[in-house]
């Protein structure tokens, strides 16, 4: 058998799986979440109620300080598909390919594929239609699904052209009139089943899917992604009403961080105002928008959250629970008006923290929190040494598996995350107590055009840039001396 797989692997370029090779591993259920901040119950944010990923979390480890590598949905998926950062890649938008730049880059699901996996993709796990044939072990796949389930002004629920319905209940805002040409409502309370709009569509299809590959003789990884809470925020009435409006508080911060770059923190031009609904004005969110727009954010969590115990039930019904890793992670997070803004794109710690739940059976420390700096390029080796599988050498990150056996394992002095503006490049180190942000030139990173330095011990929302404050002149110093290492000089110890 090994001399045959040889030979094979000779008269291929891609390797090709010996049959048996992944007998006896265990499945994996790979579940990704667009925009999902880590405001969930098992966060200790008691205020959302998110049931079932809590009843993931006491299955598996929390990690309360997990970063993307870009707060933007392609080169953060791509990041963590690929197991490389950004500048690998050369993704820093949502248009690049990275077949463009990486071609012969083995991805996660390429790479649990070639070494005896089925593996098969569903919703959003790429961005856009950037879906990576190669990934997969049959097409991946997207339900159709109306956007809306009510007419909006000047749009049908699939978004084409349709008429204004009257007295449409909830989904009307303050300037929702008379404004063609802009997409659909920012959210939507309709009294609708869950399937009717995509995500739900996502979670009947992955069920009927695990059914199929429960009855495979090979393992599977199943990638399953759900699209909300992304924009626009609609979920069906009944999440809506797990909430009273009245009482949800808006950002402690709607301020811009002080002594900051003008350029750190995008306001008034984010894709929310791009929705019915939203002033097209530069001005900020009235209060009672504000609220009721948090409040839409909230239900789409509630609704996205139903989805995700849909496919832990299925897994239990079929009794194969025990034999399956399941990872849930959010692509990046998002400010819900947050240093006066709403939406993602910097590199604050609103935007680059995000959800990562990692649930594998039999682990000894089921639901333990675990507050070591990760990052999401640390999920590809991850996954591959839980699943006894190796680590192709391209990988930029580090697996978490000593994390699993010990949260209080001595880890990584930092985590890296990056966004671009027009010619710079910030590049951001989150240490245990700071924020370190270097903005500069793309091309000539010796051009620095400015720092930020925040204090999270004394100042956790990021609003006090101290960077320019004399009297931490040699922190800076010592910061920048760290940061030019890199991802590279932050590995743990212990590391290769």
């Amino acid at each position: 058998m090994k001399i045959r797989c040889t030979l094979l692997l000779l008269l291929t370029f891609h390797a090709i799986p010996c049959p048996g090779e992944a007998a006896g591993k265990p499945n994996v259920l790979f579940i990704a979440v667009d925009d999902l901040r880590p405001e969930l119950g098992c966060y200790g944010k008691e205020y959302i109620k998110s049931p079932n990923i809590d009843r993931l979390a006491k299955s598996g480890m929390v990690f309360t300080r997990a970063y993307c590598q870009q707060s933007l949905c392609s080169p953060s998926r791509t990041s963590l598909m690929t197991g490389t950062r950004p500048d690998t890649t050369k993704v820093w938008d949502l248009t690049t390919n990275f077949r463009d730049t990486l071609p012969e880059v083995v991805t996660l699901g390429q790479h649990f594929k070639q070494h005896g996996y089925f593996v098969q993709g569903m919703g959003k796990i790429y961005h856009g239609g950037l879906n990576d044939p190669a990934s997969w072990s049959v097409p991946w796949q997207v339900p159709a699904a109306a956007k809306y389930a009510l007419p909006q002004e000047g749009n049908s629920p699939s978004g084409k052209p349709g008429k204004k319905q009257k007295n449409r209940p909830e989904s009307k805002t303050p300037g929702a009139e008379g404004e063609a040409g802009r997409k659909g409502m920012v959210y939507e309370c309709a009294d609708v089943p869950d399937d009717t709009y995509q995500d739900g569509k996502v979670a009947a299809l992955a069920r009927t899917t695990l059914q199929d590959l429960s009855q495979k003789p090979e393992p599977f990884f199943l990638a399953v992604g759900f699209i909300k809470p992304h924009l626009p925020w609609v979920a069906p009435k009944k999440y809506w009403d797990l909430y009273d409006e009245a009482k949800i508080e808006l950002a402690p911060n709607p301020i811009l961080p002080k002594g900051a770059p003008e350029y750190a923190v995008r306001q008034f031009d984010g894709e929310i105002y791009q929705y019915q609904g939203m002033s097209s004005k530069k001005e900020d969110v009235p209060t009672g928008l504000a609220r009721k727009l948090r409040h839409a954010y909230y239900a789409s969590v509630s609704y996205m959250d139903a989805q995700v115990g849909l496919l832990l039930d299925e897994l239990k019904r079929l009794g194969i629970e025990q034999n399956t890793i399941i990872i849930l992670w959010g692509d990046h997070g998002w400010k819900l008006g947050e240093h006066r803004a709403w939406g993602k794109h910097t590199n604050v710690e609103n935007d680059v923290n995000a959800p990562l739940i990692l649930s594998v059976p039999g682990a000894k420390n089921a639901g333990a929190h675990c507050a070591a700096l990760v990052e999401f390029v640390d999920i590809y080796p991850t996954l591959s040494e839980l699943a006894g599988l190796p680590l192709p050498a391209h990988l930029e990150g580090t697996s978490l598996k000593p994390l699993l056996d010990n949260p209080e394992h001595p880890w990584k002095s930092a985590a890296f995350s990056q966004y671009p503006r027009g010619g710079l490049m910030g590049y951001s180190m989150r240490t245990d107590r700071y924020r370190f942000t270097v903005w500069a030139d793309q091309q000539d990173h010796a051009k620095v055009d400015a720092i930020e330095l925040y204090d999270h011990q004394t100042d956790p929302q990021e609003n006090t840039n101290i960077a320019r404050d004399p009297a931490h002149a040699g922190l800076v110093s010592k910061l920048m001396e760290q940061w030019k290492l890199g991802w590279q000089g932050a590995k743990p110890a212990a590391s290769p």
